[in-house]
């Protein structure tokens, strides 16, 4: 008790970003999602593992030291992080990045990026549009680049590429077809379209196309039938309302077509007040 009671002080005794940061590498139990997606990421970044019968999608890492608790979380599934075969990333920002190169050294999956965050994972980070300018994490080779509306797939399992710049300027989500209990689930792994500090729209944009980007991120992601949804980031679909560790497994835990909406249109209503108070 006096543990738990000690660890309590001490995070209310952490700033804003300090607790943030803690949630970022705070360990979290992995868990079915929905079919074959699976979390196995930390108490805040989102990792998702989608398997197959040919082996496994891997998408996203969290921070540099966190290939050892995605491969704890993988095993207490059953699974192998050996047995993954192709990477993936949502957006090419080094908090969901740093550990591609040590998971792709030991499982020898190939690296599958969208043509505007290829750069970045290459370099490290030094190209990216907003953080650049220095390596923020290992760099890691892309071997197959997406685009977008192409099917991917391993086995049985098939993602749909959706392009959604804007937060990183090769931001992506992925849709999916989950059959479970009798029926057909839409699930968007959707990267939301949130803004960094210091991101710069009117004058000065941190790069050219980014209000075209963000508005067409927020049409594309209106009109995708979604009934389950998870993100780059556990707080932004909710996940901590909708699974305390221990639950049994439930396919409909996460269904929240609602949530999805409102989710949208809050990013978009937070995006336009941004840019009101940019202007001049």
């Amino acid at each position: 008790m006096r543990i738990l009671v000690a660890a309590a002080l001490a995070l209310l005794a952490l700033t804003p970003v300090q607790a943030q940061r803690s949630n970022w590498a705070r360990p979290f139990e992995a868990h079915r999602v929905i079919g074959n997606l699976y979390y196995v990421g930390t108490y805040d970044l989102a990792v998702y593992l989608i398997t197959s019968d040919e082996g496994h999608f891997l998408i996203n890492t969290g921070m540099e030291d966190s290939a050892p608790q995605i491969r704890s979380g993988i095993e207490s599934l059953g699974f192998k992080l050996e047995d993954v075969k192709v990477l993936l990333t949502m957006q090419a920002h080094w908090d969901h990045t740093a550990a591609l190169a040590e998971i792709k050294q030991i499982t020898g999956a190939e690296m599958w990026a969208t043509a505007d965050d290829a750069p970045v994972l290459r370099d490290g980070g030094f190209s990216d549009a907003h953080f650049g300018g220095k390596q923020t994490f290992k760099p890691v080779e892309v071997d197959r680049i997406l685009k977008d509306g192409e099917t991917i797939s391993l086995g049985d399992a098939r993602l749909q590429v959706v392009e959604t710049p804007g937060h990183s300027r090769g931001s992506v989500s992925y849709t999916m077809t989950v059959h479970e209990k009798g029926r057909d689930y839409n699930v968007a792994i959707a990267n939301m379209n949130s803004i960094n500090p210091g991101k710069r729209f009117h004058h000065d944009p941190t790069y050219p196309e980014i209000m075209a980007d963000f508005e067409h991120t927020f049409a594309v992601q209106k009109d995708l039938p979604v009934d389950v949804f998870v993100s780059a980031h556990a707080s932004q679909y909710g996940l901590h309302k909708k699974f305390t560790p221990g639950d049994s497994y439930d396919p409909d835990r996460f269904v929240d077509p609602e949530g999805y909406r409102k989710a949208v249109e809050r990013y978009e209503t937070l995006y336009l007040k941004y840019l009101e108070a940019e202007k001049p």
